[in-house]
């Protein structure tokens, strides 16, 4: 049930980080419905796909897409950068990342911006935001500049999902049939996503834990994972239930505008509470309500929190 830290004006839909050797800026999905008034402009940077360049039997020093970027509209905006930053060095680069849309750092007096290429033939008043926000971290530029990443969200590449083993049966608990079982009472049998334990991983720090995700979503890859220190024969399996119908939600309700990571995660705190997140709609948390053993679940997590914590390790 989390994500990312939001700050104001962007906070809606973005996950600005914010530190004082840079910054970033994280997007969600466009809402569905979202229209743009801004005009369409021929693209300053194309990407090359895999496939594609092996049909135009051309040699690239990496399987990844490749992206080509106009050098004129590079410089152009670097220009406008420098001018708005008077006596310090700007170094500009070109991104495809879809995570990190615009990220800046200062290095030895050197401002270091990296900038999707989506802003190379944008138009001018969104430049001039650009600019701003990059230069000033202007508020308002800000609300500009994330309104047209929203607006052409189609040009962020997509990952390619990693294919991973999927083991839904456990020692103690088969997540496959508490997922059926959810899947036939609360959803018609409509929930199409995939479920698996989590991977069990070594932690270097031995100092007690204090927070532990039970669950996670990942849209990109449809996929459920329940962290494995649930598979105990002292864990109920109405608690486990809950976990996997909470994920099973965030599947069959899209977040609100600002879930950044296209993931949300169950998390557990010393205090035994379920950590909750403005990003949950109402619709979610009236349905997560519906659960049988809502109250009942909540209250055994309250009581064995601790236990949890000691047994992740």
């Amino acid at each position: 049930m989390s994500a990312r830290t939001c700050v104001p004006e962007l906070d809606q839909w973005l996950a600005p980080r914010w530190s004082r050797g840079g910054a970033a800026l994280a997007r969600s999905a466009p809402s569905r419905g979202s229209k743009s008034h801004l005009p369409l402009l021929p693209a300053a940077a194309i990407r090359v796909p895999e496939r594609l360049s092996a049909q135009l039997a051309l040699v690239f020093p990496s399987a990844a897409p490749q992206l080509f970027v106009h050098e004129g509209a590079r410089q152009a905006l670097e220009r406008r950068l420098k001018a708005a930053c008077p006596g310090r060095p700007v170094v500009l680069s070109i991104t495809d990342n879809r995570h990190s849309i615009i990220s800046h750092s200062l290095k030895n007096n050197v401002l270091h911006a990296r900038v999707h290429h989506m802003f190379l033939d944008a138009p001018p008043r969104v430049i001039d935001a650009l600019v701003r926000y990059v230069a000033r971290d202007d508020r308002e530029a800000s609300q500009i500049v994330g309104q047209y990443i929203e607006a052409n969200g189609a040009r962020l590449a997509r990952r390619r999902p990693r294919a991973i083993p999927l083991v839904a049966r456990g020692n103690h608990h088969d997540l496959l049939s508490i997922f059926n079982d959810l899947n036939q009472k609360y959803f018609g049998g409509s929930c199409h996503a995939l479920i698996t334990w989590g991977r069990r991983t070594r932690r270097e720090n031995r100092e007690p834990r204090r927070a532990i995700k039970l669950g996670s979503y990942s849209s990109l890859e449809r996929l459920i994972r329940i962290h494995p220190v649930l598979d105990r024969a002292w864990v109920p399996r109405y608690f486990v239930a809950y976990v996997v119908y909470h994920e099973m939600l965030h599947h069959m309700i899209p977040s609100a505008r600002g879930n950044a990571r296209q993931a949300s995660s169950n998390i557990a705190s010393a205090k035994g509470q379920i950590a909750r997140r403005v990003l949950h709609p109402p619709e979610f948390l009236e349905r997560e309500r519906e659960f049988r053993n809502y109250d009942r679940a909540l209250e055994w997590e309250r009581r064995h929190i601790t236990r949890l914590l000691r047994a992740s390790g």
